[in-house]
């Protein structure tokens, strides 16, 4: 089993308890800072999410079924009062306790189901090849999203289309698509849209710049629509990367590299996924 595999294990044996990321990383065999990337990049959630919601939606069934009262169903899914529960119960499905318990039923929420590791986000790709990078400096327009929400990727994208060609500096025509770990904010993560630039004069405004180390790559290939990386990066963090024997780099998480085999207007092509590793 993998070693998200078993933080998940875990997590499914232990989420109606008092646990903690110490805990599931222990479980997995990985620090919390690795745990937390990578389970992030998998799983498209923080674990601290990805725990509230199995606890939330064990707490709609029990409700659905009537057979507790709503304080009873709140501190079994580690709540202190009535209104902490309601306010964590609204927020995940948009309706409140009372309503599911009156309702009886849960067909009108969307429950949290437990990942499966063999589901159909597990699918074969190409094995990497592996280069040594110089290091490169990046500038583009980053935002800060949650794990298991990244709509906004493609309007950040619509906006940095409309500078790359012409970004003061820019060298090549390769666009990068770049996730680091998020200063401070457990769950979420920065994405750079950015080009390579050769200095950091005259940018435009709200561009930022990242300079990354030379290091060794893995470079897998994302094919067909660009909707399903998610799934390619999946299956590199939770099939390719445990019976590798290589340890994931520092920097960035993952770097996307758009070249001419990626049209970006139908969102079809061959698209590079470059992850840094230590052998």
């Amino acid at each position: 089993m993998s070693a998200i595999g078993r933080a998940i294990w875990f997590i499914e044996s232990h989420f109606a308890e008092d646990i903690s990321l110490d805990d599931v990383a222990a479980a997995a065999g990985l620090s919390r800072y690795h745990l937390s990337r990578v389970f992030g990049l998998s799983a498209g959630r923080s674990i601290s999410a990805y725990i509230r919601g199995r606890r939330l939606s064990g707490a709609a069934l029990a409700l659905a079924n009537g057979t507790s009262s709503i304080l009873e169903v709140a501190l079994e899914a580690g709540y202190g009062s009535h209104e902490a529960f309601t306010r964590a119960f609204r927020e995940q499905f948009g309706v409140t306790p009372e309503s599911i318990r009156k309702q009886r039923h849960v067909r009108n929420v969307e429950l949290l189901e437990p990942i499966r590791m063999d589901d159909a986000r597990t699918l074969k790709i190409e094995p990497p090849r592996f280069e040594e990078s110089p290091g490169l400096l990046l500038a583009g327009l980053a935002e800060t999203y949650d794990y298991n929400r990244t709509e906004g990727i493609p309007s950040l994208w619509q906006r940095f289309n409309a500078y790359f060609g012409s970004i003061p500096g820019q060298h090549g025509n390769i666009a990068y698509g770049v996730c680091t770990q998020s200063d401070g904010e457990a769950g979420r993560f920065r994405y750079m849209a950015a080009a390579e630039i050769r200095d950091a004069e005259a940018l435009p405004s709200g561009f930022s710049t990242l300079k990354l180390p030379r290091q060794r790559y893995a470079i897998f290939v994302h094919r067909g629509h660009i909707s399903g990386i998610a799934n390619t990066a999946h299956h590199i963090f939770t099939t390719w990367f445990p019976q590798s024997g290589y340890r994931h780099g520092e920097l960035p998480d993952l770097m996307e590299r758009y070249d001419e085999r990626f049209d970006p207007h139908s969102g079809m092509g061959a698209v590079e996924i470059w992850v840094p590793v230590k052998g």
